[in-house]
């Protein structure tokens, strides 16, 4: 049953034995899930199309083949771009306990993505079924060894850094310095620069560097070539696009997506 409340919608487990529980849906290039919740650890797996999940602390942005961690009782949403075939692993609080209590990206292997995508078509793992408890034990300890991955735009709160945000999140391409954006929004540069350190830990230019690699990606996922992805992520050519995506994901734009 869900319900509502001041921090979105409240999407309680029907089922509340089962220590694993599934979901199979698949959804169209733009739909958007409302800010909502639930009771139970959930791993969201892409298996086609980018997924962007957002948080009061951050902006995630999950593309094929693999997953994003959201664990119990943090308000989420959800948009996609491109057609999306998300798989969902619901589990009891806790009960993978090598996984952080904030949301994150993970790698899914081979091995994890085969027993996730089983798991769906049973759709809840029984204690009185043998092979489903081995099944549920089986992903639990691949959960112990997944490897994050930096997709993460950490969302900003003091007021001067939330102006320039703003500028470059309504257009990625902006290439104005942090200067020229210091001046536009009357800060001072170095004062910027010290505050992106102090409240998100990474550089500006980290920063804009992740908020251009979100963008190329959700413009790849809805079709876009790599050249338009990357001129209008805010890179002068192709090759520099390129560069980045093969430096952050360790493979180029095409052969991914492929």
């Amino acid at each position: 049953m869900s319900q509502t409340r001041q921090s979105g919608i409240f999407d309680r487990s029907a089922d509340r034995k089962s220590a694993v529980t599934t979901l199979t849906r698949d959804y169209p290039a733009g739909h958007a899930i409302p800010l909502h919740f639930h009771d139970r650890d959930q791993l969201v797996y892409a298996s086609r199309g980018v997924m962007t999940v957002r948080t009061r602390d951050g902006t995630w942005v999950v593309p094929p083949h693999r997953a994003v961690w959201i664990p119990a009782e943090i308000p989420h949403t959800i948009t996609m771009s491109g057609l999306v075939e998300m798989r969902t692993i619901y589990l009891k609080p806790r009960l993978a306990k090598g996984l952080p209590r904030d949301c994150c990206v993970i790698n899914v292997s081979t091995l994890l993505k085969e027993l996730m995508l089983h798991a769906c078509t049973v759709r809840t793992l029984k204690k009185t079924v043998k092979s489903q408890v081995h099944l549920a034990a089986v992903i639990l300890h691949q959960l112990e060894a997944v490897q994050t991955i930096p997709l993460q735009l950490p969302h900003l709160s003091d007021p001067r850094l939330v102006r320039i945000a703003e500028i470059l999140m309504n257009d990625p391409g902006d290439c104005r310095t942090l200067a020229q954006l210091c001046r536009v929004t009357g800060t001072g540069k170095r004062s910027v620069e010290r505050l992106f350190q102090q409240e998100v830990g990474m550089t500006f230019g980290r920063w804009r560097q992740q908020l251009r690699l979100m963008r190329g990606m959700q413009l790849l996922a809805e079709g876009e070539k790599v050249t338009h992805a990357a001129l209008e992520s805010g890179y002068s050519t192709p090759s520099a696009f390129i560069s980045m995506f093969r430096k952050a994901l360790g493979i180029t734009p095409s052969s991914y997506f492929r």
